[in-house]
């Protein structure tokens, strides 16, 4: 294993509009899941990787997040804060806290829940000597519609009844240099994909890394309430 004293970056700052009411006084990484935030969920998973330095970039009810969390201590990690007044999208976000950023750091999303070995990604990237990796799950799922085939001429050919698709899919955790924010720019509304999209048409070194483990996902309302349901019940086997 590369040891390495990395700091880890926090995008918890976006509306969550696919989870309103909900986070409409509440920032969607402060939502409860069993007796913590998600966003403890996942400094806690950091904290047990080995990475104690957290920057959480923060601006839609950010107060509600620095109230809570402070400077980590409780935790047994350091925070540190980059603000944003306005929306700026996750890559966005990220450029918010450049000057925090001093070598090779990991980038995840507020809003999610991860379960794998962080350590071995981050083995992964040094060795392949990339400018970013990505964490990639395997993902399948059943469209809730039949695809109809049809030639030029408007004839069916085929069809294709709920048709399964699989594929691997970003969970939105990444090891990144520094330079991969040259990508990203100031003061602008910019999503990640944008910025990867970037790099690649400048042949950088971007990597997938294939997770063995799994996330958690509470991008809205619906999985949010199932997810909560299951750790309500962990919450209740435990107690």
């Amino acid at each position: 294993m590369v040891k390495r004293n990395l700091k880890a970056v926090v995008l918890a700052g976006g509306l969550g509009t696919r989870l309103r009411p909900y986070t409409l006084f509440m920032p969607k990484p402060m939502l409860p899941l069993g007796d913590k935030p998600v966003l403890e969920h996942l400094i806690r998973w950091l904290s047990s990787s080995g990475i104690r330095e957290i920057v959480i970039c923060v601006g839609y009810l950010g107060r509600v997040v620095e109230d809570y969390f402070l400077d980590g201590r409780d935790l047994d990690v350091k925070i540190t804060y980059a603000r944003t007044r306005t929306p700026m999208g996750t890559a966005g976000q990220l450029k918010s806290a450049e000057k925090l950023i001093d070598g090779t750091f990991l980038c995840v999303y507020g809003d999610s829940i991860f379960d794998f070995k962080v350590n071995d990604m981050i083995d992964f990237h040094v060795k392949e000597e990339a400018l970013a990796t990505i964490a990639l799950v395997p993902y399948k799922t059943t469209l809730k519609y039949g695809f109809i085939e049809i030639d030029e001429y408007g004839a069916v050919k085929k069809w294709r009844e709920k048709p399964t698709v699989e594929g691997l899919i970003n969970v939105g955790c990444y090891v990144m240099e520094p330079r991969f924010l040259d990508y990203i720019p100031e003061d602008k509304m910019f999503g990640m994909n944008f910025a990867f999209e970037r790099a690649i048409e400048a042949n950088e070194r971007i990597y997938g890394y294939v997770s063995k483990g799994s996330f958690t996902d509470i991008g809205d309302r619906k999985s949010y309430i199932k997810v909560y349901e299951r750790y309500l019940k962990k919450l209740g086997e435990i107690v």
